[in-house]
């Protein structure tokens, strides 16, 4: 009898799961409660790999060895109860993918904030060095995918907590930790406590061969550690104080320090500016050190690295008004680190969905930096109240167009305007990417 392997949801690591599942020889179905997208549906089918959308096979999906939940999925979901009901073994993406990695690395990076910008400079790092690597996982194509088409050495993932929550055996040879704030809290019954443990499930199965990389300077995070049983090599970075191994900034020079290998570097000379961007750069540093990298290619990657797209992106001057699209800001933190790098009065672009946001924050910030609010979202209620005081001026729309035009009119020289969200873009776009491309669109049409 074939393994049956139900794959739930449809989108990149469904989609990435199921052609795994495949190769693997598994009895693979695809079920989507919702539409499935035209490319996706080319790829199952040109893989021969049966799905459904718009619908769930109930019966079919309860008769499976596995189900493997795409991230999206809620566990209040009502087929996700029936499915945990009859003890069917539920798994993440990056579990079937770890199964068939065969003697690759894994260097998995987690935080609430910086995840995306630090795997793109530590894969870049990686290629520098010329390292058969891939980044994979949240940033890009599905981790699973990459195993079954085109195996890497080396897999850059970035790993949310919602991939974490459904590891059985998953393990990374190097995990980052880069700091703990609350997001997602909807998904984690409101409390903090679960969140946080859900992060550490990047440590549970590594060994002393391992490598744990983590800010020591966030007390949320260190504020847990004593708590755990850690059997990996803790490897901390701090911008507060020396570390005898690990890295830390002190004045404008970077200090790595693992095994033989020492690198120091002017901060002056990274390529991403801004403190929490530091913090990231040396996350990145330390995982490249531990992979052997020689300092001389770390270097050159960090002086040379562009930030990503979506995140703290500069779009256009128009007539003295700079433009910058940080539609990746998907909750307050986020938020908070884009405002603390502004250095020009500002106008702000928030509002989406709310996650349980708590302005407050950033109140301290807006207060000192921002000139005007655009609300973009179609309930602002809660922004209008946590700013009402603070801000003279707060417009709301209901469009990436009629936000952009709306923050240009009470824009002047010298001005920026800021979209930087703090909350998820469901309401009104497809995805934070979507949203960033639709400001960029009407920026350019100014």
């Amino acid at each position: 009898m074939k393994h049956k392997l139900i794959i739930l949801g449809s989108g990149e690591s469904g989609v990435g799961a199921a052609i795994l599942g495949k190769k693997q020889g598994y009895d693979v179905f695809v079920s989507d409660g919702g539409t499935i997208k035209q490319a996706y549906k080319q790829e199952l089918t040109d893989s021969g790999i049966e799905f459904e959308e718009g619908q769930h096979s109930k019966e079919r999906i309860l008769a499976a060895n596995e189900v493997m939940k795409s991230p999206g999925i809620p566990e209040k979901n009502e087929l996700v109860k029936m499915i945990r009901a009859k003890n069917i073994p539920v798994i993440s993406e990056i579990e079937l993918a770890y199964r068939f990695k065969g003697n690759s690395k894994i260097v998995a990076i987690t935080g609430s904030n910086g995840k995306s910008t630090t795997t793109a400079l530590t894969y870049q790092i990686c290629k520098t060095a010329g390292l058969d690597c891939a980044m994979v996982g949240n940033i890009g194509i599905s981790f699973a995918k990459q195993v079954a088409q085109d195996p890497k050495e080396v897999y850059v993932v970035e790993v949310s907590s919602f991939q974490l929550d459904d590891i059985k055996d998953f393990r990374a040879d190097i995990a980052v930790l880069l700091n703990i704030t609350e997001d997602h809290l909807d998904r984690y019954d409101y409390r903090f406590e679960n969140y946080i443990n859900s992060k550490f499930r990047v440590i549970e199965n590594q060994t002393k061969e391992d490598y744990f990389i983590y800010c020591l300077d966030d007390e949320v995070i260190t504020k847990k550690l004593p708590l755990l049983t850690i059997h990996t090599n803790p490897l901390p970075f701090s911008m507060k104080q020396e570390v005898k191994k690990g890295g830390y900034i002190k004045g404008d020079q970077m200090m790595l320090r693992i095994q033989e290998e020492r690198v120091s570097m002017s901060i002056y000379d990274f390529a991403l500016k801004g403190k929490h961007n530091n913090y990231n750069t040396m996350a990145a540093g330390i995982a490249a050190a531990t992979l052997g990298i020689r300092k001389e290619k770390i270097r050159e990657a960090v002086k040379n690295f562009h930030s990503l797209e979506h995140r703290m992106e500069f779009v256009a001057m128009v007539r003295g008004v700079e433009f910058i699209n940080d539609s990746k800001a998907t909750n307050v933190n986020s938020t908070w680190f884009a405002l603390e790098s502004m250095n020009k009065p500002t106008v702000l672009i928030l509002g989406g969905t709310d996650k349980g946001n708590d302005y407050g924050l950033i109140a301290d910030l807006v207060k000192e930096k921002v000139k005007a609010i655009v609300c973009m979202g179609v309930d602002n209620k809660k922004i209008i109240e946590a700013f009402k005081d603070i801000v003279p001026v707060i417009v709301e729309t209901d469009s990436a167009k009629k936000a952009v035009n709306a923050s240009f009119k009470m824009s002047q020289k010298g001005d920026v305007v800021l979209l930087s969200p703090a909350c998820a873009s469901f309401d009104l776009f497809k995805n934070y990417e979507d949203r960033g491309t639709q400001f960029k669109d009407a920026v350019k049409e100014l």
